[in-house]
């Protein structure tokens, strides 16, 4: 298990819309799956969690256990030396799904507005993703001071 650094929260929390998370899945197919998700939060030290209102092919492949691959990237945060290699972060976890209940109603009441705009009747779901290994662009863990 590996933990969120938190000098990046508010970097990943305050993303969209210019250095939106690209979300990657594996498709039956064995190809990858990568997607924006504008609404990609940090949860706590050990999850990042996002809203899924998507209708295409990874809303189909996310159950939970799914395999997801964030990736970050900000650009700034290499000339600020907290991202030195290109200003990327990658995080590899697992995915729960929360269709109701305290978690799914958390991750609705974190999203930012304009995600909830695109989804008004609230028909989507709450993916808590448990960070099992975050990286640089080197594959060397993140130990970022926080």
């Amino acid at each position: 298990m590996a933990k969120i650094p938190n000098v990046l929260d508010e970097h990943i929390n305050t993303a969209f819309p210019i250095n939106v998370c690209l979300i990657a899945t594996v498709l039956p197919n064995g190809f990858a799956q990568v997607s924006p998700r504008g609404s990609t939060m940090v949860f706590d030290d050990e999850h990042l969690a996002l809203w899924e209102r998507g209708k295409g092919t990874t809303n189909q492949t996310l159950k939970d256990g799914t395999k997801i691959t964030v990736f970050f990237r900000k650009p700034q945060l290499r000339e600020l030396a907290i991202l030195p290699k290109g200003g990327i972060a990658r995080f590899y976890g697992i995915a729960t799904l929360y269709k109701s209940g305290p978690v799914y109603e958390e991750i609705w009441n974190r999203l930012i507005q304009p995600e909830k705009d695109r989804d008004p009747q609230k028909t989507g779901f709450g993916v808590l993703i448990k960070i099992d290994r975050a990286e640089d662009l080197d594959g060397a863990p993140l130990d970022l001071e926080s």
